[in-house]
């Protein structure tokens, strides 16, 4: 090995690469170390209309640590995703000195049970807490059903958009039957999905009949029951069925 010169100036080489990547290395941790880097500003971007400053500041205050370069990126990260109204956030740095937060807050789509401190649901299903002002319609079903019943809300209001009405409140049972509530207080009774035959196959025919039918009753009506295989039925008000 000594008397050849290629193989010596390659081990040269090797042990040079070797001592310049363990300098850079040492220089790099005194840099994460270093507080020549502080941390000075964080930016927040996004669509945001429920987050406050106070809140960001809240959950912020005493658990930022470390400097532009040691900063824990995921921790930071998981403090704003605390926030009741942000679904999703997205961190990176912003030289020199700052982090710029991408938020992503849930969409209201409806509120989860009837009880007064019911929660959100959002347009993905997901159930978050926050304080909304605005009228939405109420879904409720069994444990773990919310996303089922919020994607039947939003097929629900597609199906009955040629009238005008709107869902006020959709309901699964226990036993997995279905209801609505509509805008102009008509209850529809879907009951089961069947095989070949699932409910919002069933409100669609009932949409598609309604203006020969239902519409031209001049009674008041309790509820409309679809759970007939061959056609519906409705009950007036005081019991008479019609």
């Amino acid at each position: 090995m000594w008397d050849n010169p290629r193989l010596l100036n390659w081990a040269a080489g090797v042990l040079c690469a070797c001592a310049l990547a363990a300098a850079l290395l040492g220089a790099g941790a005194a840099l994460m170390r270093s507080s020549a880097f502080p941390l000075n500003t964080i930016r927040v971007v996004g669509d945001v209309r429920h987050v406050s400053v106070a809140q960001v500041v809240e959950a912020l205050q005493g658990r930022v640590r470390g400097t532009f370069f040691s900063v824990d990126i995921d921790a930071i990260r998981s403090l704003f995703e605390t926030l009741p109204w942000v679904r999703c956030a997205e961190v990176r740095r912003l030289w020199p000195d700052g982090l710029e937060v991408r938020l992503e807050e849930h969409v209201p789509l409806a509120r989860w049970g009837r009880e007064r401190d019911a929660r959100l649901v959002n347009t993905y299903g997901e159930l978050f807490r926050g304080r909304e002002e605005t009228v939405l319609p109420v879904i409720a079903g069994p444990a773990a059903s919310e996303g089922s019943v919020a994607r039947r809300l939003v097929e629900f209001r597609r199906v009955l958009a040629p009238l005008g009405l709107e869902p006020r409140s959709v309901m699964l049972s226990a036993r997995y039957a279905w209801q609505i509530d509509l805008s102009n207080g008509l209850t529809v009774k879907l009951g089961r999905d069947r095989e070949k035959d699932d409910v919002t196959e069933r409100l669609a025919r009932f949409v598609a009949a309604y203006p020969h039918t239902v519409a031209r009753l001049e009674r008041r009506l309790e509820y409309v029951d679809l759970r007939y295989p061959n056609g519906f039925a409705v009950r007036v008000a005081h019991g008479k069925r019609t």
